[in-house]
C-alpha cells in the first residue's frame, strides 16, 4: 500500500512539474499604426509560461520595442486574428481555446495604443493581474472549503512570495505556501486530504478512518466552451474566433461523489455533469445534474465583471433537443481520452489558483 501511495505521489510531481514548466513559444510583432521608425523592427520571440499571464510579459517585450515605439504611455494589450486577448486567462488557455490547430510559435500582435475598453476590462500591468489571481485563489478555496478563510488569512509575506512563486514558476517555492492552505489532493471517497490526515493514513494504513478525517468537496472547474461549424471534419479546419460572444466562460464546480456501479469518475461522466447542455441526457438524470450542478455556475456577487462573464448567446440557443456534438476537449495543450480519471485531471493539470481550465470545442447548428 505505502509503496502505491509512493508511486502516485512520484507521477504527481512529475505531472505539477511539467504542468509548470509548459510554455507557448510567442512571436510578438509591433502594430503597424505603433511604429515609427524604420525599418520596422522585428518580432520578438519568447516563451509564454502556460501558467503565466501576457501582461507579465510587457516589460520585456516593450523593452524589445523601445526604439520605435511613440511617444506617450497607453495601456497594453494584445491581438490574434483581430481578437483582443483576455488579460486575465492564463496563457496556455488562451493558446489551447483560441488555436484549433495548435500554432508554433503563436503569432500575436501587441499594441500600445487604442485599448478597447468596450471589450476588454481595465489592466494597470503586474497589480492587476496579482489581484485577479488572489481573487481567484480566494473564490477556488470557497468552492473547495466552503470559505476563504485560509487564503484571507494568509500573512502578507506568504501572499507576496505565493504570487512571486507564480510569476517566477516556481514550483517548490509554490508549494511551500500553498500547502498551508490546505486545498487537496481531491480522493475517489470524496474527501479532501490534509497534509496531516494524509500521514495518519500512511501510518495506518489498515485502519478504518474516522469520520470528519476529511471534508466532502467540490472541484474549482473553469470550462471555456467554443462553438466550431457543425459540417467541420478536421479540427485544424475551425473557423478563427473574431468575437467573445461565440464562447462561453463557465464557472461550474463539480461535487466529487461516488456513483454506483462506476470504479471511478471519468472526464467524460464528469463532463456529462458539468455541461449536460451538450450531452446526451440518457446518461444521467436530471437529478444527478441538478445535485452536482445546480446553480454552480450561477454568479457570486462578490466576483469582479472580468472573472465570470454569461454564456454567450450563440451556444446557449444552439439546438439543445439535437444535443450539440463535443468535438475536442483540451487541457494543459493536452487532448485527452474522455475514460481518463477525471480526478487525476483535477489533482495534477489544475492551475496555481487551484481551478481546472479546460477548453472544449463543441459542434453547433447555426440559427
Amino acid at each position: 500500500m505505502a509503496a502505491a501511495h509512493e508511486e502516485a505521489a512520484a507521477w504527481s510531481e512529475e505531472a505539477a512539474r511539467r504542468v509548470w514548466g509548459g510554455a507557448v513559444p510567442l512571436q510578438v510583432h509591433l502594430h503597424d499604426a505603433d511604429v515609427t521608425a524604420l525599418p520596422p523592427p522585428p518580432p520578438f520571440l519568447t516563451l509564454g509560461p502556460r501558467i503565466g499571464y501576457l501582461p507579465l510579459l510587457i516589460p520585456v517585450i516593450k523593452a524589445h520595442f523601445s526604439n520605435a515605439l511613440p511617444p506617450g504611455v497607453d495601456t497594453v494589450w494584445f491581438e490574434y486574428k483581430g481578437l483582443p486577448l483576455k488579460w486575465y486567462v492564463p496563457i496556455g488557455v488562451l493558446f489551447d481555446l483560441l488555436c484549433a490547430d495548435p500554432e508554433r510559435p503563436w503569432n500575436l500582435i501587441v499594441h500600445f495604443r487604442g485599448y478597447p475598453s468596450e471589450i476588454l476590462s481595465p489592466c494597470e500591468g503586474e497589480e492587476s493581474v496579482k489581484w485577479s489571481y488572489m481573487n481567484s485563489l480566494k473564490e477556488a478555496t470557497f468552492v473547495i472549503t466552503g470559505n476563504s478563510k485560509s487564503v484571507m488569512n494568509m500573512s502578507q509575506a506568504d501572499q507576496v512570495a505565493l504570487w512571486e512563486s507564480v510569476m517566477k514558476g516556481n514550483l517548490d517555492g509554490y508549494k511551500n505556501i500553498s500547502t498551508r492552505l490546505k486545498l487537496g489532493p481531491f480522493e475517489e471517497d470524496g474527501l479532501i486530504r490534509t497534509a496531516s490526515t494524509e500521514r495518519q493514513r500512511q501510518q495506518s494504513s489498515d485502519e478504518p478512518e474516522s469520520p470528519g478525517s476529511g471534508k466532502p468537496c467540490r472541484v474549482p472547474v473553469r470550462l471555456y466552451v467554443r462553438g466550431v461549424q457543425e459540417d467541420l471534419e478536421d479540427i485544424e479546419d475551425a473557423l478563427p474566433v473574431r468575437d467573445w460572444e461565440i464562447v462561453s466562460y463557465i464557472n461550474r464546480p463539480f461535487e466529487i461523489r461516488k456513483v454506483e456501479g462506476r470504479s471511478y469518475i471519468t472526464l467524460e461522466h464528469a463532463l456529462q455533469i458539468l455541461l449536460p447542455e451538450f450531452f446526451n441526457s440518457d446518461t444521467q438524470t436530471a437529478g444527478e445534474v441538478e445535485s452536482a450542478a445546480g446553480d454552480s455556475d450561477t454568479m457570486n456577487p462578490s466576483r469582479s465583471s472580468q472573472e465570470v462573464e454569461p454564456a454567450s448567446a450563440s451556444l446557449r440557443e444552439a439546438d439543445i433537443t439535437k444535443k450539440a456534438k463535443v468535438k475536442l476537449v483540451r487541457v494543459q495543450g493536452i487532448e485527452l481520452d474522455m475514460d481518463i480519471p477525471f480526478l487525476w485531471v483535477a489533482n495534477n493539470l489544475r492551475n496555481p489558483e487551484y481551478y481546472l481550465h479546460i477548453c472544449v470545442y463543441v459542434a453547433t447548428r447555426k440559427q
